[in-house]
């Protein structure tokens, strides 16, 4: 089974394709196709509306189709190897597709002729854009002009200009391009905030490099989070994209752009139903940061954050399980500076709600380096405002938080069901912790949570543990279920035990 993956829907490619359409009748009382008349036709898309209620956009493809742009992105690639890369065709010789796009050429790699297939060569990659000002300027992902030599933005009146590259955002996938030319037709900005799951939206692109391709869909679900993009609340749609469609613009029913393609889950890399696109408020914000200062500040609060269930609110006395928990604070970092400790729940961000930790990073990402907010937390089985000044992204790792402890005896609790003991000396270096009980078995409710032995067990329902002693009575106060703060490895997670 293959895995499935998300993919960025740019193509670098040159695509062979045969078409064949045929229709033969007369057999078995087998109609003739039905010829419809010019006169006929244009009548059918209201009245197939009015039947069924399915909207006709040719409308809005006619009025806004015109400021959808073709990119090309030419690039130098250089093949030191036969590895295959995460967006390269394979390059082993014994590839059944190895010979095709050796001779046809077109994909990165792949120059053409009998080469060595190793050589720099270039290769060009497909996408999509759309004007947003009448002066020239092009919104596109980032991903569609990345590394990119030469970038040619076509028209619909096939009209070409060399683009130059105004800034690119790898955070939010989101370039600005410029282009010198006048006059040219624009697209209307809209407001993803007012959009509706299940609402109808249009996609206009070039998937496989077929320009101005309109497809259709609903939204899907709204502020989505994804793997590795953790600064973007995407909008997930049904509608077909595919490689080529990426920075091609999403369309509600008034003709107002929501939204910037970007990328598809799919296990082939082709279209299986779920695409997503880039907020347009979210991409405006970027675009107006690298037209006036060529790149984009971005807010850091220094935490790292997990996801609430009910076993964990009820283990920290909540009644639902709303917000981000804190799973560990980075030393130094603003957010240790303004008072936040790892057991936190954050609640809300300047007065608007955390609803869960997807929503947190996006969230302080939109705060301007240096200054001042207001972080309500959960602790203590009580709300706290705290006032925390933001810090300046920089990347998107945050260190373990430390903090001091003591020593206690080994032994074993049975209603947790772990044997633990204080770490040694050299295990309190080598891990860079000055406190913790390391697991040395697991098993009951500890085995039935996750638990294993090598965890290093930090904190009950967000109190530090310091000692075997103090764990033993954490648990023999508790209710049904306790909140373990442990560290694996790197990395430092609350998991909920259910006690039984």
């Amino acid at each position: 089974m293959k895995a499935k993956i998300l993919t960025r829907s740019a193509v670098a490619a040159a695509v062979a394709v045969a078409l064949s359409a045929g229709y033969v009748a007369g057999h078995n009382n087998v109609p003739a196709p039905q010829v419809i008349a010019p006169a006929q036709a244009a009548m059918m898309p209201a009245e197939a509306a009015a039947k069924t209620g399915i909207p006709d956009f040719s409308g809005l493809v006619e009025t806004y189709g015109p400021a959808v742009v073709n990119i090309s992105a030419k690039h130098v690639v250089k093949q030191t190897s036969n590895r295959r890369g995460p967006n390269q065709l394979p390059m082993d010789p014994d590839d059944p597709f190895y010979q095709f796009f050796k001779r046809f050429g077109g994909m990165p790699g792949f120059g053409g002729g009998d080469g060595d297939p190793r050589a720099d060569r270039p290769s060009e990659g497909l996408g999509s854009g759309f004007v947003v000002s009448s002066d020239g300027y092009i919104l596109t992902n980032a991903h569609v002009v990345d590394n990119a030599n030469v970038v040619t933005v076509k028209l619909t009146d096939k009209r070409e200009y060399r683009a130059k590259v105004i800034g690119a955002d790898k955070q939010s996938d989101v370039a600005v391009l410029k282009i010198d030319a006048k006059d040219l037709p624009t697209v209307k900005i809209g407001d993803p905030n007012g959009s509706k799951v299940g609402q109808w939206v249009v996609a206009i692109g070039s998937p496989y490099g077929f320009d101005n391709t309109v497809t259709s869909g609903i939204i899907s679900a709204k502020s989505r989070a994804l793997p590795n993009e953790n600064y973007t609340p995407f909008i997930q749609t049904d509608v077909p994209v595919n490689p080529g469609n990426s920075g091609g613009p999403l369309f509600n029913l008034q003709g107002e752009v929501i939204g910037i393609n970007s990328m598809i889950y799919s296990q082939t890399g082709g279209f299986q139903g779920l695409s997503f696109a880039i907020p347009i408020n979210e991409a405006i914000k970027v675009k107006d940061a690298l037209i006036k200062t060529g790149h984009v500040d971005r807010g850091r609060l220094g935490v790292t954050v997990q996801g609430m269930n009910q076993t964990l609110a009820n283990s920290f006395g909540m009644k639902s399980p709303q917000g981000a928990l804190v799973s560990s604070v980075e030393p130094g970092g603003p957010a240790a500076k303004g008072g936040l400790q790892p057991g936190d729940v954050i609640t809300a961000l300047n007065g608007v709600p955390v609803t869960d930790s997807t929503s947190l990073p996006s969230q302080v990402a939109s705060l301007s380096p240096g200054t001042s907010a207001k972080v309500t937390v959960w602790r203590d089985k009580g709300a706290k405002d705290l006032s925390v000044t933001i810090g300046a992204l920089k990347d998107a790792k945050t260190a373990s938080a430390n903090t001091g402890g003591d020593d206690g005896a080994s032994a074993q609790d049975a209603r947790l069901g772990v044997a633990v003991r204080p770490l040694t000396p050299e295990e309190k270096q080598n891990d860079s912790l000055s406190r913790g009980l390391l697991v040395q078995q697991s098993n009951g409710a500890a085995a039935n949570a996750g638990i294993q032995p090598g965890d290093v067990i930090l904190a009950v329902n967000g109190q530090p543990v310091t000692s075997v002693q103090q764990l033993k009575s954490m648990v023999q106060r508790a209710g049904d279920s306790i909140a373990l703060l442990i560290q694996r490895d790197d990395a430092q997670i609350f998991v909920p035990v259910d006690l039984g």
